[in-house]
């Protein structure tokens, strides 16, 4: 998961990051709403988690305004507001769930896997594509029980195109949901990536589960990957590209 929190209080925010570490590929932290409205418009996250106490605007007024901008991802409030027209205030903005400081670091995670796979349209922490499994709570991929060894990497773009199996994906959303814009390295990276994965898939005797859509990107069809035709393009083997910096402006 890609997960962008607003915070206003740093050592909040950095406390924050660290319990969500093992459960997110990526978090970034601005301390904003009009910094979260512009990291939201430039790039693809999963799930947003806000206080209500910013220092531009309360939590209701960023989440409204997210709304209006067809925004959509879920909202969880984490928040030290406890009354509960704060909480009828949010709710009614727009947010999906609310969370009241302190909080249990592990509670709070499975709650946003919970909220995550509810907005993807999954009941259970598991997604199965044939002999395939993921645990999106494990983060964790296995072939008929075995596990399948996955890099962090590889196992984001797998999931991420598991709970959008039928949508093609662009680089771009790949570079987005694994490096959230801070120093994302060349686009060829991803092809790299995924060629590396198709392989490992090889292995099991999953030949044809990622396509590639010349042009635009990858996509898991709505289909066993054992049925699959061989008219399933495969990525080239490109080299490892020379990994470069990239800053991200934050408008203000």
């Amino acid at each position: 998961m890609l997960i962008l929190i607003v915070e206003s209080d740093p050592s909040a925010a950095a406390a924050l990051t660290k319990a969500l570490r093992p459960t997110a590929c990526q978090i970034e932290a601005v301390s904003t709403g009009t910094e979260a409205l512009t990291m939201l418009q430039r790039y693809d996250f999963d799930l947003l988690i806000t206080e209500m106490a910013l220092a531009d605007c309360d939590g209701a007024s960023l989440i409204k305004r997210l709304r209006r901008a067809h925004i959509d991802l879920p909202v969880l409030v984490l928040s030290e507001v406890v009354t509960t027209e704060a909480q009828l205030s949010a709710f009614s903005a727009g947010a999906d769930d609310y969370v009241t400081k302190p909080y249990n670091r592990e509670v709070l995670a499975a709650r946003l896997q919970a909220l995550f796979r509810r907005t993807r349209g999954f009941s259970e922490p598991r997604l199965h594509l044939g002999p395939l499994e993921l645990n999106l709570e494990a983060r964790m991929a296995t072939v008929d029980g075995t596990p399948l060894s996955l890099t962090g990497k590889e196992y984001a773009i797998l999931e991420l195109l598991a709970v959008r199996r039928g949508t093609v994906l662009t680089k771009d959303t790949f570079l987005n949901h694994l490096y959230g814009g801070i120093d994302e390295p060349e686009m060829k990276i991803i092809d790299v990536f995924v060629c590396k994965l198709r392989r490992k898939l090889q292995k099991f005797g999953i030949d044809h589960l990622i396509e590639t859509v010349w042009g635009r990107g990858y996509v898991i069809r709505n289909e066993d990957p054992h049925s699959a035709t061989a008219e399933h393009e495969e990525a080239r083997d490109v080299p490892l590209p020379t990994l470069t910096k990239k800053a991200v402006k934050v408008m203000h």
